[in-house]
């Protein structure tokens, strides 16, 4: 990714944060392997601040949009703060086979991390685990298709992959809780962030464009990807 790259992908800048872009298929920061990463380019959107920009939370590596860092220590410290207290109002667009029933609702199903030597690790419904809660409401739906906007209430790991395999709505892409088939990415975007900065200033909302690969899902569902109404 170039200077000219990341920067193009700023899509909210202000004195405090910035929120970004994410690119699908890039981690948010490097891995035990090493590789590529989004947080190697975040020098290049320091915009003249002594520090370094610096993630507020995280995306998976396969998930795409909106993204927001920190430009100072006091600015992570008060997102940390919004993120902990649940006052950041996250929406998600993903596209699913399997439409939900009921068409809008709550998912309350608790979550633990399991690991296996050789499978590696993943997330499972348990009763025992962390309380992890998701509200949803279907957008549009084809052919046994749907666009679902999801908004995590918790912020677990994998949270609304393993919720919406759960009620029969896995996300298409989804090779870990689902099924990827031949030359399918993982249709999950973090379409819009509230972030409540300031008292004295209204919120700062940001929404990221649909990522081109999601673009023919939404256009068979003949949903305005803009504005993601059917």
């Amino acid at each position: 990714m170039t200077p000219e790259e990341i920067q193009g992908r700023v899509l909210h800048r202000d004195g405090l944060i910035l929120v970004v872009d994410k690119p699908a298929g890039l981690p948010v920061h490097a891995g035990p392997g090493g590789g590529d990463n989004l947080e190697a380019h975040f020098k290049h959107i320091q915009y003249g601040l002594r520090h370094v920009p610096a993630l507020g939370h995280r995306l998976d590596r396969d998930t795409s949009g909106c993204l927001v860092l920190g430009r100072h220590p006091k600015a992570l410290k008060k997102l940390g703060k919004l993120f902990r207290e649940g006052l950041v109002e996250k929406t998600y667009w993903a596209i699913t086979r399997g439409i939900p029933e009921p068409p809008e609702g709550r998912i309350d199903l608790a979550l633990r991390k399991v690991s296996s030597k050789g499978k590696g690790w993943r997330m499972l419904v348990d009763p025992e685990g962390q309380p992890s809660v998701t509200d949803y409401r279907l957008l549009a739906e084809a052919d046994g298709t749907s666009l679902i906007e999801c908004h995590p209430r918790t912020g677990r790991t994998h949270q609304i992959r393993v919720h919406l395999a759960a009620i029969g709505c896995p996300i298409v892409g989804d090779a870990h809780y689902g099924e990827r088939r031949t030359g399918e990415q993982l249709q999950l975007h973090s379409r819009s962030l509230t972030l409540p900065m300031q008292q004295s200033k209204p919120p700062v909302h940001v929404e990221a464009p649909p990522p081109a690969h999601m673009v023919p899902y939404l256009e068979r569902l003949k949903v305005d990807a803009a504005n993601g109404v059917a």
